[in-house]
């Protein structure tokens, strides 16, 4: 097996772009539209995804890597509603409490902490590394990017 150090300033550009762009959305869509599910089972606003991705970051990166204690409802974060200017200071802040906790960044370093099974469905996960965590965050906000510009799109075309 190859391995390769990650550099957490090369995964920062791109996390910050995933949140840039969902708080784009918001500030496009308004607090109404930001605030509405659009109408297909199981769906979720674009407020509640990027609140949700907030839940995410802190979790995975906050606890994981920066090893603060962050409480997280994962179930009401899909329910979460409120202002795009309340949340998009919060993403602002977490972008630099992020820069803090990877202080110390080892890609290949094991965790010092099991992340919670239930939430991510991943194996193996007393195998992992610093970097792993880095890419699933990653992963999870790309994702979750991909899914607010769907749902923008869904609900400007039925506003």
């Amino acid at each position: 097996m190859t391995t390769f150090e990650i550099d957490s300033q090369d995964f920062l550009l791109f996390i910050d772009r995933a949140l840039d762009g969902m708080v784009a959305i918001l500030e496009e869509l308004g607090d109404k539209l930001a605030n509405r599910e659009p109408y297909l089972p199981g769906a979720n606003s674009p407020y509640a995804i990027l609140f949700h991705c907030l839940g995410v970051t802190n979790y995975w990166i906050g606890t994981l890597l920066g090893g603060r204690d962050v409480p997280r409802d994962r179930s009401a974060e899909f329910k979460a509603t409120g202002s795009v200017k309340d949340l998009s200071d919060r993403i602002q802040g977490l972008k630099v409490q992020i820069r803090s906790d990877l202080d110390g960044f080892i890609g290949t370093a094991a965790l010092t902490r099991a992340p919670n099974p239930s939430y991510s469905p991943l194996p193996d996960y007393d195998q992992w590394t610093q970097g792993m965590v880095l890419v699933h965050t990653y992963e999870g906000l790309a994702q979750h990017h991909g899914q607010m510009e769907l749902t923008r799109d869904i609900l400007n075309r039925h506003r």
